[in-house]
């Protein structure tokens, strides 16, 4: 926090507001996070504190903090410029401390900032600014002409009057384009009417194909969805479009005309010369670069919240559960990679099969007999991709009872295979055998093979690469984080990787936990993790609560009350007369008590409720029950479909313009947001999530790009009638309703700026 309490303070009050919560929850929060404390520990062990605020509140205050703290930063930096040069006065000191934005402290120092040597620099240096500003009082009956003629100097380059009214204007353009008043004006324009365009750069039409719904584009920029500013940010990155972002300009130069034209005489023709040269020159190309920075922001963050989503859904998938698996990565050319694993996880056999030829089938079938035979096998892992569907079919011609085949996505298992953490775990095998391990253990439980993989290799966002990848990668790791310690993570047999996802634990500590465990055997209760080299109280206070022992000495430990509410726990059974087991065995004992009576000014409701809901299913696991999933028998490869199929799915992604869905023939379909519901949709992650089974109906195909269009609605047709199919043929009228036609508006993009702005567009495109 803010060295200035009064800074601090307002901080504190201004994240309330914000956030509509009270300034107690933001001090008491930001106090906590002061000190250290975790997201998911204050968010499940402090709710007396922060008035039961979840981890999205939590988050929210941490990194509003942060932002203030980099805007007081600033303000501070630019009070240490203005003091060392001697421009700091009262009025201007005033206006620096009360900028609320970055936008606005910006704007005050922007007359004071250090800059290159510009027109209207020169122009003082030919003494021109007294002309500038005779010009801009606008006095009535003034006479610039007249007035100019006493500026000629021919020495200063200032040949004719004309000469000194031109440099006069470049001095009033600077003026208006720093004035705080205008640059706030034309800012609220910008954001309510500017028009996002974009226009394919003449020759790069058939280089640019897959920009070509931005051909020729057109939209509000307020309302611009996230996905098509990154498409055509990228588009004009890799050279194929321009993208711009202006309101019209008529409006623009009408509201500055109101704030500097006081006078219809001489002088006030030559400020509104001014103010059109400083608009189209300065103040305009100025307010674009701020705009588009403004809307890749936005885009940005609508990306990582989409992102995030979609990882969290993935990592709270159902887990198969410790099972015996045999998991296969298949392949044509170079075979299966066949592995079987136990109920742990743990490798007992890797081979290959073969699944080309009619004999290689059936030898590969008496192989997969044998290996379900000999190890047992409960569940068999199919990962998703090529030969994928050939695989499964091949696993079920077996009729193997009481053995439960699924597809699994192998998105990112490639990533794993190749890291230190695959080599580590197996240095001898090659990369496709652990790419097949990681299959199989991602159906035992999803959670805990996922964190081994960067999350922005599990392929579940959009435009991932396009944005801001410090603020990509910690959102993610807040995903992460809060899965892992949601989940709870069981200390005796978990991975570093799992272990390093705890609350207050990290890599170091995760590492030193298992080394511990390895030299000393499994840990019997939690206060041993107090003798792991370098974990001290303050980690276990943040990690004891998310971490399990099974069969311990105290059976607490295998829940998620913190050992800090053992002694409270330990008092409600000495006064039900039991045991700590008796008490979470016998739901009649809970009900005898009551939890007002052990209320204190350490411990609240909030916290007493946690306690006896976690008495009532101790280390339950939040995440749903697993359900296996089939897709339809026959339909391998996109030939396999056709417009009209109704077809089970898996729900593979979600992007803000819809859902892609594997219905099992390689390449997802999109269900786009208007086919999601029969009902209108405005957020398509309101209707469905990553990994969720849907019904859906082929209503598109494009063989030669491999595109597959699907929908969820009942009667997917109804809107479609009288519209080209995918594949080329014409739907039947429609019987009821007219379908509604799009509305496109439509406006030329305006041209290149031809100067020094013009060329940091270009710079702009490409960065």
């Amino acid at each position: 926090m803010s060295d200035n309490p009064t800074a601090s303070e307002q901080n504190l009050i201004q994240i309330g507001q914000e956030l509509g919560i009270s300034l107690g929850q933001v001090r008491a929060t930001a106090g906590l996070l002061e000190e250290g404390s975790t997201v998911p520990f204050i968010a499940r062990y402090r709710k007396e504190a922060t008035g039961s605020l979840d981890e999205v509140a939590v988050i929210a205050i941490r990194d509003r903090l942060t932002q203030l703290k980099e805007l007081d930063a600033r303000r501070a930096a630019i009070l240490k410029s203005l003091t060392e040069r001697n421009l700091l006065t009262p009025e201007l000191d005033q206006k620096v401390q009360g900028a609320a934005t970055m936008a606005e402290l910006e704007d005050v120092y922007l007359p004071f900032r250090p800059k290159r040597r510009t027109k209207a620099m020169i122009a003082r240096e030919k003494g021109l600014e007294p002309l500038a500003l005779f010009i801009l009082a606008q006095e009535a009956a003034s006479a610039p002409l007249a007035e100019a003629q006493g500026y000629i100097d021919p020495e200063k380059e200032v040949a004719t009057a004309e000469d000194a009214l031109a440099g006069a204007r470049d001095i009033i353009a600077e003026i208006i384009n720093e004035d705080g008043s205008a640059r706030s004006a034309m800012r609220a324009l910008y954001q309510d009417k500017a028009v996002l365009t974009s226009k394919v750069i003449t020759g790069e039409e058939e280089k640019g194909q897959k920009f070509k719904d931005y051909f020729d584009s057109s939209e509000p920029a307020a309302s611009a969805a996230g996905h098509r500013i990154l498409a055509i940010r990228r588009g004009a990155k890799e050279g194929h479009l321009i993208m711009r972002a202006n309101p019209p300009q008529e409006e623009a130069l009408a509201i500055l005309e109101g704030m500097f034209v006081r006078d219809q005489g001489p002088c006030g023709e030559q400020v509104n010369l001014a103010l059109t040269d400083g608009y189209k020159r300065l103040l305009g190309p100025a307010m674009e670069i701020e705009l588009r920075l403004v809307l890749r922001k936005r885009a940005e963050e609508e990306a990582v919240r989409v992102f995030a989503e979609n990882l969290r859904e993935l990592l709270m998938a159902a887990p198969l559960g410790p099972k015996r698996v045999l998991a296969l990565d298949p392949g044509f050319r170079t075979g299966c990679k066949v592995v079987c694993l136990n109920r742990q996880g743990d490798l007992l056999h890797h081979g290959v099969i073969h699944i080309m030829g009619a004999g290689q089938r059936q030898e590969a079938q008496a192989t997969l007999r044998h290996l379900v035979e000999t190890y047992k096998v409960e569940a068999v892992a199919v990962g998703n991709g090529t030969a994928s569907r050939e695989t499964e079919a091949l696993v079920r011609s077996l009729e193997l009872k009481g053995v439960t085949v699924v597809m699994v996505s192998k998105a990112g298992a490639s990533v794993y295979s190749a890291s230190e953490v695959a080599r580590q775990e197996f240095p001898d095998l090659d990369l496709t055998v652990r790419g097949a391990v990681s299959i199989g253990r991602r159906l035992i439980d999803p959670l805990a093979e996922l964190v081994k993989i960067d999350p922005k290799s599990i392929g579940v966002g959009q435009y991932q690469h396009d944005i801001d990848q410090g603020q990509l990668s910690r959102s993610l790791d807040d995903v992460m984080a809060s899965c892992v310690n949601a989940v709870g993570v069981e200390v005796n047999t978990a991975s570093p990787q799992l272990l390093s996802s705890v609350s207050g634990l990290g890599p170091a500590l995760a590492q030193n936990i298992v080394a511990h465990r390895d030299a000393n055997g499994p840990f019997t209760k939690r206060g041993e993790l107090l003798k792991v080299p370098r974990l001290g109280p303050k980690a276990f206070q943040q990690a004891a609560g998310f971490l399990r022992i099974r069969n311990g000495e105290n059976p607490l430990d295998a829940s998620a009350v913190h050992p800090e509410s053992y002694p409270l726990v330990e008092k409600m059974a000495r006064d039900l007369a039991c045991q700590l087991e008796d008490l979470i065995r016998d739901s009649k004992l809970r009900q005898g008590i009551k939890p007002d009576n052990y209320v204190s000014y350490e411990v609240g409701l909030p916290t007493i409720n946690d306690i006896l809901a976690e008495l009532a299913k101790p280390g339950r696991d939040p995440r749903e029950s697993f359900e296996a999933f089939s897709f339809a028998e026959g339909v391998h490869t996109l030939e396999d479909l056709q417009v009209g199929m109704r077809l089970p799915g898996v729900v593979t992604n979600v992007t803000n313009f819809g859902a892609f869905v594997d219905v099992g023939v390689h390449n997802d379909g999109l269900v786009h947001i208007s086919q999601l519901a029969d009902r209108f949709v405005r957020d398509p992650r309101q209707e469905v999530k990553v990994q969720q089974t849907v019904q859906v109906t082929v209503i598109g195909l494009d063989l030669a790009r491999g595109r597959v269009s699907l929908s969820m609605k009942t009667d997917p047709f109804a809107d479609l009638a009288g519209q080209p199919r995918g594949d080329g043929e014409q739907r039947p009228p429609h019987k009821g309703k007219a379908p509604r036609q799009p509305r496109q508006q439509r406006q030329e993009p305006p041209k290149p700026f031809n100067n020094a702005f013009g060329r940091a567009f270009e710079k702009l495109n490409k960065s």
